[in-house]
């Protein structure tokens, strides 16, 4: 395994911030394998990246179906090592509370928290016998403030940010960093037409989010970033 290729994976890579890291990382010569459910997205990606497409190995996967992931991870290591998982996957549905329905509340939990877990559980083993690795989640500001129309996307983020601080602790003596992102209202496909046309110009960018990620990645000295806020300039929405 010492000789495989080293490689980041990131999850929910077709769209808006898992895009825009893919673009990032493989402008910078890193070999990314990107999942999603969408596989006609990434392919599409793909041809996008031009020659930086041959940093770029498009999967399909669905991070709510542990079975699948176990299997995908499996065979992953037998052609390369996996230094960093970013945890992009994510869904919400932006209804109140009481019109939530159950089937919402469950997809929305099971693809931002437990799809979360269930990656994490997937590298750790290696990342531990290692003693070197990167864990990076992006998250969201609704871990710190309360929005409302967003109550089970709270409680799927700040159930990954409470996972990811207890892990932090339990290895922090075998060099893995647990970083958690957390950005503000963003301009991705997640909102509405209406919500991004409305507000563009004071959501964030996928891209700026990404090139700070990345630098964060590469920070290579004794120190971590552990949890970042990334905020709109004039505020949240």
């Amino acid at each position: 395994m010492a000789d495989n290729k080293k490689i980041i994976w990131i999850t929910g890579a077709s769209s808006g911030i898992g895009k825009a890291l893919t673009f990032e990382f493989t402008r910078n010569n890193i070999f990314v394998i990107g999942t999603a459910r969408r596989l006609e997205l990434l392919n599409r990606i793909k041809k996008e990246l031009g020659d930086c497409g041959n940093n770029f190995e498009p999967h399909l996967l669905d991070v709510t179906d542990y079975a699948a992931i176990d299997k995908f991870h499996k065979k992953i290591l037998s052609n390369y090592q996996i230094v960093c998982l970013i945890n992009n996957a994510g869904t919400t549905s932006f209804k109140k509370a009481i019109d939530d329905s159950i089937a919402d509340i469950e997809n929305i939990l099971r693809v931002n928290l437990f799809g979360g877990i269930y990656t994490i559980k997937t590298v750790l083993p290696d990342m531990l016998e290692r003693q070197s690795g990167t864990i990076i989640n992006i998250l969201s500001m609704v871990t710190q403030k309360v929005f409302t129309s967003s109550s089970a996307y709270t409680a799927s983020k700040s159930g990954l940010m409470g996972y990811t601080k207890v892990l932090r602790e339990e290895v922090r003596d075998k060099n893995i960093r647990i970083i958690n992102v957390l950005p503000g209202a963003t301009s991705t496909e997640i909102w509405s037409d209406e919500i991004r046309k409305k507000h563009n110009d004071s959501m964030m960018n996928a891209d700026d989010i990404a090139k700070i990620v990345f630098r964060i990645f590469s920070e290579k000295s004794n120190m971590v970033v552990e949890d970042i806020i990334l905020r709109p300039l004039k505020g949240d929405l």
